[in-house]
């Protein structure tokens, strides 16, 4: 009989029993905590799972929460390379806690493998609608600046979601990454009728950064310049100062 059958059934199904005490917001904290550190201490994929869902309520005083989940993001980076799978698994299938699965990866796995998890995350959502933009805009931002083939083809499907915090992002991402696939989808989206003004300022952006062209475009393009920018006579997009 191991230490878990004591303690009132398997490691698994331990962990998995532990999960309302880690996501209790009222009551005395030091029951959450002991709950934290005892999933720290078993070692088994099932319980970085739940410790994850620490990171999707907020408890009060905040500065207990934010104590809290660092202590969480030491926990499961001790689990080292065990931790990757379900931080992958939670990071693809929750909305909440972005950030903090995108932390506990860049922690421990290089960023060429962090950009693969990332990319395959952004492919499956693009074809979804989600009512809270921010997971879509937080993976966006982390692929932002960043330099890989696999980025731009991932980011492009994202111009065309219904939240323009997404498409902001995505094109503060496609700028840098200057792919010529991506022209003429910036151009059309920059000169529809219902693109808002900030959008289309991000569009702007993204074309001058990219030293893209508006060949075929440039009427409509230049209906809807603004400052700080304008389109020089050979029909590029250039920024005052």
């Amino acid at each position: 009989m191991g230490i878990f059958d004591f303690l009132g059934g398997s490691g698994p199904e331990k962990a998995l029993k532990l999960k309302s005490k880690v996501t209790q917001k009222y009551g005395d904290p030091s029951t959450r905590q002991k709950a934290l550190q005892q999933l720290g201490e078993m070692k088994i994929p099932e319980a970085v799972s739940v410790l994850l869902h620490r990171y999707t309520i907020t408890v009060e005083p905040l500065t207990t929460d934010a104590d809290e989940k660092e202590h969480v993001f030491e926990l499961i980076k001790s689990f080292d390379k065990d931790a990757v799978a379900p931080v992958t698994e939670f990071l693809r299938k929750n909305e909440q806690a972005t950030s903090w699965a995108l932390r506990i990866l860049e922690s421990l796995l290089p960023e060429s493998e962090v950009i693969s998890i990332v990319v395959d995350t952004l492919n499956t959502l693009s074809a979804q609608y989600m009512r809270d933009p921010e997971k879509k805009v937080v993976l966006l931002h982390y692929v932002t600046g960043k330099q890989d083939p696999r980025i731009a083809p991932a980011v492009l499907p994202h111009l065309d979601d219904m939240a323009d915090e997404v498409k902001i992002a995505a094109l503060k991402a496609l700028g840098p990454q200057k792919h010529e696939p991506a022209r003429e989808p910036i151009l059309r989206l920059l000169t529809a009728g219902d693109t808002a003004r900030r959008v289309q300022t991000a569009a702007l952006g993204a074309l001058q950064e990219s030293g893209f062209g508006v060949q075929g475009y440039r009427e409509k393009v230049e209906a809807v310049m603004n400052e700080p920018y304008y389109l020089d006579g050979s029909g590029l997009v250039q920024r005052r100062g």
